[in-house]
């Protein structure tokens, strides 16, 4: 109560005193709390943590100005700048004429950002349905990385265009190369294809991959933040597209090559077919076809689609080698064309191995025994060499040796060292089997009777204006060669084997070619390759066409029956598209596609 009565006179005094308007006023320099000292440390404490504060400040600026300026400066950058990649082109692929093989096209590619995603069911299954996925495959996708995923890389314009107008959000667009192949799977085997990335996968594609590619350029560029280019930042490096590559390739003599061994394949029910057409004069490849073949969207085949059958698939070449023996065996003077051999009884016993031929001959003359194809007269000649003799014959020619040409996987083929020949073995060798060779190679190893004796370098390359003429290895004598020929064109005459390889307006000459197939350590008595090679015209040849066809079961399996008339059809059109005037008069010129063909021996 006391206390209640004193706080109500101070009130009514400082009432009084405030109506009276004057206030007592307070002498502060007399208060207790400012005649209290501070004690010495705490303030230089005090002051010392105010100078280490600024020292802190100080060596901070000093880091970020100088020290750190570099690093400060990228992360700034970071943070508006950005590179943008200038995508070159690749370059073309073109054939002898120009006409392209492969090209690159800008075609869109559609990412996402998926934590910037927003679509509804609705427009989500739209999407999916343009992307050729399902909605689960579309959200798996987005699932993958919350920053960036490809949805579908070079689509069409209009699926492109289609899937923007959804207008969802957090998706994108940017242009790309997408490769074109005008010339589909009839060039696929030869061309190759890229990855999506524009590189070089299989084929020329890849061969020259480092010609085609050029260099990306880039941009330094400002961008806001919804991601539009506002600024330059310095110079921009320009891409450099990458250079053309010009092609020994006719593109339609390669058409009708594939078209012709496609037909082939079929009519013979046969399991793959290949051709190979050169030029003679200039060793330039012209053709290089295989069936089956693959579309150009086919990426992921198992079934041997992909393989250049004509390069990678090597063979026993058979009697394609018996010209050799016998140019050989002319070449040394141990005989001369009308040489007898005596072949009867048409078999013979050697090291536990029968050698016969299909039907006996009795005595033959060295033409004869080529045109006939005689394994017994060839194996009489190829024994009159020395087992080196024959093998350097066949590796100066190009057989186990890898062809000089720019394609990835062409193969060696085999020939073994002649030291570890047994004697039936060099007699099977004179008449192509116990060594393998690729269909390309036999190609090539005839220029050396198209050439006058000469083995010329074969070439995917097109030959300059001012390029020399192709030097090669001389194995025969320009006479030789000449007398070679004569014999194959015996073997495309009636009487010889391949008959069905003449050709209206033009004279060829060639030799076909039967065998088993192998089949692990043996051969399989009921699968064979049949095969030609060839060319015309005969006195001054100027293409080297091969064929073969890979086990046909529709009753024929004989390479002059099989491979010749696809040799006789790619001669005709070859020639007419090269300009070459028949050397035949088409009045008195017999086609012999209907006489009955000497039975081969294989």
């Amino acid at each position: 109560m006391s206390w209640f009565k004193s706080s109500a006179s101070r009130n009514a005094a400082a009432s009084h005193a405030a109506a009276n308007g004057s206030v007592r006023s307070v002498n502060y320099s007399t208060s207790p709390l400012l005649a209290a000292k501070t004690p010495p440390g705490r303030s230089k404490f005090i002051v010392a943590l105010v100078g280490l504060g600024f020292a802190i400040l100080i060596g901070r600026a000093l880091y970020v100005q100088v020290f750190g300026q570099a690093f400060f400066l990228k992360q700034g950058e970071i943070r508006y700048a950005r590179t943008l990649e200038l995508t070159a082109s690749r370059g073309r692929i073109l054939d002898r004429n120009g006409l392209i093989l492969a090209a690159s096209v800008p075609a869109p590619s559609l990412w996402a950002i998926p934590k910037d995603f927003e679509a509804d069911d609705a427009q989500l299954a739209s999407l999916a349905k343009l992307l050729s996925m399902t909605p689960a495959e579309l959200k798996t996708r987005l699932a993958d990385n919350p920053n960036f995923v490809w949805l579908r890389r070079q689509v069409d314009d209009q699926v492109a265009k289609q899937a923007l107008a959804l207008d969802i959000k957090g998706l994108h667009q940017v242009r790309e190369y997408k490769r074109k192949y005008p010339e589909g799977e009839a060039a696929m085997h030869v061309v190759g294809f890229t990855s999506v990335e524009n590189h070089g996968q299989e084929g020329l594609e890849l061969a020259y991959d480092k010609d085609l590619v050029g260099r990306n350029g880039q941009r330094r560029v400002i961008k806001d933040r919804l991601g539009r280019v506002v600024d330059d930042i310095g110079e921009s490096i320009p891409a450099a597209d990458g250079h053309d590559v010009e092609l020994s390739i006719d593109s339609k003599v390669q058409f009708f090559a594939y078209q012709r061994i496609r037909d082939a394949v079929n009519e013979n029910k046969a399991k793959a077919g290949s051709v190979v057409v050169l030029d003679a004069q200039s060793g330039e490849v012209l053709a290089l076809a295989n069936y089956p073949s693959y579309a150009p969207g086919d990426r992921n085949l198992q079934d041997g689609r992909m393989r250049n059958r004509a390069l990678t698939d090597t063979f026993e070449p058979g009697s394609t080698v018996k010209p050799f023996i016998a140019g050989w065996a002319l070449e040394t003077g141990r005989v001369t064309p009308d040489t007898v051999i005596h072949t009867a009884p048409g078999r013979v016993q050697m090291g536990g191995f029968t050698i016969s031929d299909s039907h006996p001959h009795g005595d033959l003359t060295v033409t004869q025994v080529i045109q006939k194809s005689s394994n017994i007269g060839a194996m009489r000649m190829g024994l009159m060499f020395q087992p080196r003799e024959m093998w350097e014959l066949y590796a100066q020619a190009g057989f186990g040796q890898k062809p000089q040409v720019d394609f990835p996987g062409a193969v060696t083929g085999r020939l073994r060292p002649w030291k570890t020949w047994r004697p039936v073995e060099q007699a099977t060798m004179s008449y192509g089997y116990g060594l393998s060779a690729s269909l390309f190679q036999i190609a090539h190893a005839y220029t050396v009777f198209a050439h006058d004796g000469v083995v010329i370098p074969a070439t995917l390359k097109k030959a300059g204006p001012n390029d020399p003429p192709p030097q090669g290895i001389r194995i025969l004598s320009p006479k030789t060669a000449q007398t070679i020929r004569k014999m194959l064109q015996l073997v495309c005459a009636p009487g010889g084997t391949a008959p069905k390889a003449q050709t209206m307006g033009y004279s060829v000459g060639g030799k076909s070619g039967t065998a088993y197939k192998q089949e692990g350590k043996g051969y399989a008595v009921k699968k064979y390759r049949a095969w030609f090679v060839g060319m015309s015209p005969i006195d001054h040849p100027r293409i080297i066409v091969a064929v073969m066809v890979d086990e046909p079961t529709a009753g024929k399996w004989y390479g002059g029956d099989v491979a010749a008339p696809v040799f006789s059809d790619l001669v005709q059109q070859t020639l007419r598209t090269m300009g070459v005037q028949p050397d035949l008069d088409f009045k008195t010129q017999i086609v012999a596609h209907d006489v009955p063909a000497e039975e081969e021996s294989f």
